[in-house]
């Protein structure tokens, strides 16, 4: 290719320039921490001011506050599916997978301040539908065949199974008057995904 040629063929979109990554970014931790101490109707002023921006700043990385929920929402799956690798690192796979299952119920734990916006979102097509069980499922798998290796978990297990039994106990269990229910309840689980000890 000529020189002239590579001067004259299109370019693709430029990567943002490294402050105004830092500010989407630090935009996104702020926002999601709102989000999981309140909800989503949280003033965006105060995320813009939290994060050291200004309100310009913010609507030029996040135009509507759907934009800025989608964003969370994103980074937050990222994170409990992504994971996985670091704790099979870290820990047997049994204790892996508790552990996943926490960052999974605080997962769920911000979803739930976003959620009014999110199916509203999700129902008009404002905001993409992401294949969020899929993934998780995927994450689950992971962390089950490597414990199907090593002895520590059941191998006869769907783990789509396991998602709708979290979900099950992640969307009804609340913070208030007993705050160890969901752990308990978690703890269950992980009880059932063991093997059983040989009589």
């Amino acid at each position: 290719m000529s020189s002239a040629d590579s001067e004259n063929k299109p370019r693709g979109p430029r990567a943002p320039r490294a402050d105004a990554q830092r500010n989407r970014d630090k935009l996104v931790q702020v926002a999601r921490a709102a989000f999981a101490a309140a909800d989503d109707t949280v003033p965006l002023e105060g995320i813009a001011r939290d994060a050291g921006v200004g309100i310009g700043t913010l609507y030029r990385h996040f135009p509507t506050r759907e934009a800025l929920v989608e964003a969370v929402y994103a980074a937050e799956l990222d994170d409990v599916t992504g994971c996985v690798p670091a704790l099979l690192q870290e820990l047997p796979p049994d204790a892996a997978l508790r552990a996943w299952m926490g960052r999974y119920a605080a997962f769920i734990a911000t979803k739930r301040g976003m959620a009014d916006t999110l199916r509203a979102g999700w129902a008009s097509g404002r905001i993409a539908t992401p294949a969020t069980r899929e993934r998780i499922t995927a994450a689950i798998a992971t962390i089950l065949a490597s414990g199907a290796e090593t002895g520590s978990l059941r191998t006869d297990i769907d783990p789509r199974d396991i998602t709708v039994m979290l979900l099950g106990i992640l969307l009804t269990t609340t913070t208030g008057d007993e705050p160890d229910q969901t752990e308990r309840l978690l703890d269950l689980v992980m009880d059932a995904l063991r093997p059983k000890a040989a009589d």
